[in-house]
C-alpha cells in the first residue's frame, strides 16, 4: 500500500471518476452512474492516488439511515488492483463514517472475498426493522431500492451478495 494517498474527490475529478467505473461498468462488476449524479454526489466521494499525484482509485460512502451506510463505487484502475488501493479507499470510507455517526456499512457486490477480508458478512435481504423500511422506501434514490431489493431493481441486484459492517 505504500505510495497510495487518498483525499476527498472535487468537481474537477467527475470525469476521472466516470474513466476509473467505466471498464467496470462494461464488465457489469459495477451499475454505470449518470454525469449528473456523479456530480450531486461529488461530497460522498474519495480519490486514491500513487506517490505521482495520478488517481488509481475511487469509492463513496452514502448515508441511508441514522446509524446505516452503504460503500458505492468501489473501483480501482486495473494494474492497481490488488496492491492496495480498495484497502486504502475502504479505509478511508470507514472512518468517514465512523465521523458521520454511522455503526453500520453495507454493500451490493459481486467481490465478496474482498470485503470478507475487510470485515463484511453476508446478511438476508431484510436488515432493517419495519419502520426504518417503511422510510427508507420512500427514497427516490436507486440505491436505497437496491438495498431494499424492490422489484423495479431486481436486474440491477442479481448475482449480487449483500454484506454488512458493524463499525
Amino acid at each position: 500500500m505504500t505510495g497510495i494517498s487518498v483525499r476527498r474527490a472535487r468537481t474537477s475529478d467527475i470525469p476521472v471518476i466516470l474513466g476509473l467505473i467505466e471498464p467496470l461498468v462494461q464488465q457489469r462488476i459495477l451499475l454505470g452512474k449518470e454525469r449528473v449524479a456523479l456530480y450531486e454526489a461529488v461530497q460522498e466521494f474519495r480519490i486514491a492516488e500513487d506517490e505521482a499525484g495520478d488517481p488509481v482509485g475511487c469509492g463513496a460512502i452514502h448515508v441511508f439511515w441514522e446509524d446505516l451506510g452503504e460503500v458505492r463505487t468501489l473501483a480501482a484502475v486495473d494494474g492497481w488492483r490488488g496492491r492496495g488501493v480498495g484497502h486504502a479507499l475502504l479505509e478511508r470510507l470507514e472512518s468517514d463514517a465512523r465521523d458521520l455517526g454511522l455503526s453500520r456499512l453495507f454493500c451490493l457486490t459481486f467481490e465478496t472475498a474482498f470485503f470478507a477480508r475487510h470485515g463484511f458478512v453476508e446478511v438476508p435481504e431484510r436488515i432493517v426493522d419495519p419502520e426504518t423500511y417503511a422510510e427508507l422506501v420512500r427514497s427516490p434514490d436507486e440505491g436505497v431500492a437496491e438495498f431494499l431489493d424492490l422489484s423495479r431493481v431486481k436486474q440491477n441486484t442479481l448475482g449480487n451478495s449483500r454484506m454488512l459492517k458493524h463499525l
